[in-house]
């Protein structure tokens, strides 16, 4: 029988050129034709896959490379996946396989589209069983290319050969095993370590690692090989921290989980040296060199989840449905001899109709198969309810501890002559207590510590101290922005008042600038005759920058501005102008803290009298004298005086004497 050939996978420049109806017709199509190579019979499938150049070979290399090089694909080619695993597997038991399935690339590619894969492990293990040197062959170029690419000055080559191995080794312990054999991969790892960039070093870290791991796997782990690493990768650290260059063996130890699996698989006696070797390792561990791991959202379980067949009675029946249990309990009540198995046969020849279940059972009409099995038959019992916790181990006792764990008393060490049952001294009273004076510090205890403290040494003063203001405290000299402003502040004010004194101090001529004055305005300023020019030739165009420099500095004289009063005053009618400013210069109006002190009730702020005034019994000639007088009767009918000396006429006059 003539078989279809198989076409090549195409690659990527192709499969955009292909519509996306033909790209699912080509897609059906290679399903078809790996199902039909599935069918086909041992020695028709040999005479297929013997040959190298066979097309299922070639189409199994580019699929899986394509596959392996591009996610995309693996959404579409869902089925054509399985149907190639199928011949994978079909090709790979057997005892003739082609050279071309068992060279690196292709078992790369492989491995890669089947990382996850438990039963493509299982499978290429049995492989490795049985094609074990031409696997080896395979391998063996691409390790002596690591080799001489990691020794070499450019390390950064051998990365591409690596991309193309770690999958390998990620499936197979096996082949990582034979990458490991011998001490020269290894040392070429660790010299290459501290040349390449940090994302290499990271690669050549799970090389490493997978390596060693392999040792640990397979019903004979290899510990001889393991400890002869381990001591291998501890010298190199050790030399490569001397030297401050980064080790592999760190960054091993610091972002893998090596010594965990070495400490739970080296369990026998044998391998004490192993486990020391592991323990010894751990002084490696650096912070610096450690990864940020790859956070992993974990699903919380919420009780949450898809309905069980037990749950709400719908598994009460096996694998019958509650709902077509009722159907056949309906039928069964009509046709009571029927077995409960041959009514669901037929309601599932007639959909569920339970009507024409009836009719074809009334009119004797069923098919054949149907007529000729057997009608008593009965569904099998529902199995019993499984339970739905998993079993969980009984939680160790919580031991208790504390500060005192392993001290004397503990170890039941101490001396029985230092236990005693309540109070130790059971007859001691407090008048024994405190005339017992063993514990007391004696006289000449005192007598020293009162001789060292010294009686008259004053206290100091910290209140103005820095750390103690309830603020900041500016002690630092002023900045050069503000020495800057005061020497330009004092060079103006110099040249304002020397433009003021000699415009012709600033003209342009030889005669000026050889003058004393100019001399001296140099020396002073430290300007030069250009600045000092130029600067007279600006003033003279800004106007306002003259009236400004005129409000700065010929404004203040060096006196204090005197405050005139704004209080409101009586000016007498008799008093002129002149008189009332002599007599608010001479004696002043402001009530309180004033001149004589009279006994007056005025104390405001106004005019004479009380703590105020000038002095009414002065010299009568003086006309202070007389302005104070007249200040003084002008208010005595707002303040009461009169008051007094009609009251003063009324009692005398009440008492017979004279008024």
């Amino acid at each position: 029988m003539s078989v279809p050939q198989f076409a090549p996978f195409p690659d990527v420049k192709v499969r955009k050129d292909v519509l996306p109806a033909e790209w699912t017709a080509y897609l059906d199509t290679w399903t078809s034709l790996a199902e039909l190579y599935l069918r086909l019979k041992d020695t028709q499938f040999r005479d297929f896959v013997t040959e190298d150049s066979s097309s299922l070979t070639a189409f199994l290399i580019s699929f899986f490379h394509e596959l392996a090089s591009d996610d995309g694909i693996a959404a579409q080619a869902l089925l054509l996946r399985k149907k190639c695993f199928f011949l994978l597997h079909r090709i790979f038991s057997g005892e003739d396989v082609p050279s071309s399935l068992l060279s690196l690339s292709f078992l790369s590619d492989a491995c890669r589209v089947f990382a996850k894969s438990a039963q493509f492990r299982v499978l290429f293990e049995g492989l490795w069983k049985q094609k074990t040197a031409a696997i080896e062959k395979s391998l063996q170029p691409a390790k002596d290319s690591l080799i001489k690419n990691l020794d070499s000055k450019r390390p950064e080559e051998a990365e591409i050969t690596l991309n193309k191995i770690v999958p390998l080794l990620r499936l197979s312990p096996d082949a990582a095993t034979y990458m490991l054999t011998g001490s020269d991969f290894l040392d070429s790892l660790c010299n290459a370590y501290p040349k390449v960039s940090s994302s290499f070093q990271a690669k050549l870290a799970t090389m490493a690692y997978l390596g060693l791991v392999s040792l640990l796997e397979g019903e004979k782990p290899n510990f001889s090989l393991l400890s002869d690493h381990l001591y291998s990768l501890k010298a190199n650290g050790e030399q490569q921290m001397k030297n401050g260059q980064q080790s592999l063996i760190a960054d091993i130890v610091t972002n893998s989980p090596l010594l965990y699996k070495i400490r739970d698989k080296a369990t026998i006696p044998e391998t004490t040296r192993v486990r020391n070797f592991a323990a010894s390792l751990s002084s490696f561990q650096q912070s610096s060199v450690a990864r940020p791991k790859r956070l992993v959202r974990r699903k919380v379980d919420r009780g949450k989840g898809k309905a069980t067949d037990n749950e709400y009675g719908h598994g009460a029946f096996g694998e019958i449905h509650v709902h077509r249990m009722s159907m056949i309990s309906q039928i069964q009540d009509l046709f009571p001899d029927l077995g409960s198995a041959f009514v669901a046969k037929l309601l599932h020849e007639y959909n569920d109709n339970i009507e024409e279940v009836t009719a074809h059972l009334l009119d004797d009409s069923l098919p054949s198969h149907l007529a000729n099995a057997d009608r008593s038959e009965q569904l099998p019992d529902p199995s019993a309810t499984k339970p739905h916790l998993t079993p969980r181990p009984t939680p160790p006792a919580i031991e208790r501890r504390n500060i005192f764990d392993n001290d004397e008393f503990d170890r039941l060490a101490v001396d029985t002559s230092r236990l005693h049952i309540g109070r130790k001294n059971a007859d001691s009273t407090a008048d024994t207590i405190l005339s017992d004076r063993k514990a007391a510090p004696s006289k000449s205890a005192i007598l020293s510590a009162l001789a060292a403290f010294d009686s008259d040494d004053d206290e100091r003063d910290d209140t103005y101290d820095v750390e103690d203001v309830g603020g900041t405290v500016d002690l630092a000299a002023p900045g050069p922005e503000e020495a800057d402003a005061d020497l330009k502040d004092k060079n103006e004010e110099a040249l304002f008042r020397a433009y003021n004194s000699t415009p012709d101090l600033f003209a342009r001529d030889a005669e000026t600038r050889r003058g004393k004055t100019r001399t001296a305005l140099k020396s002073e300023t430290g300007m030069t005759d250009e600045a000092i020019e130029g600067w007279g030739l600006m003033i003279g165009r800004d106007p306002k920058r003259l009236r400004r420099l005129e409000a700065k500095f010929s404004a203040f004289s060096g006196q204090q501005t005197q405050l005139t009063s704004t209080s409101w005053r009586s000016i007498p009618a008799g008093a002129d102008a002149e008189g009332t400013e002599t007599d608010e210069e001479g004696h002043g109006h402001r009530g309180g803290r004033g001149g004589g002190r009279g006994r007056g009730r005025g104390r405001g702020r106004g005019g004479g009298g009380g703590r105020g005034g000038g002095n009414v019994a002065g010299p009568s000639d003086e006309k202070g004298t007389q302005v104070s007088r007249q200040r003084k009767e002008a208010n005595k009918g707002s303040r009461a005086n009169h008051n007094r000396r009609d009251q003063r006429a009324r009692k005398m006059a009440r008492g017979g004497l004279p008024g």
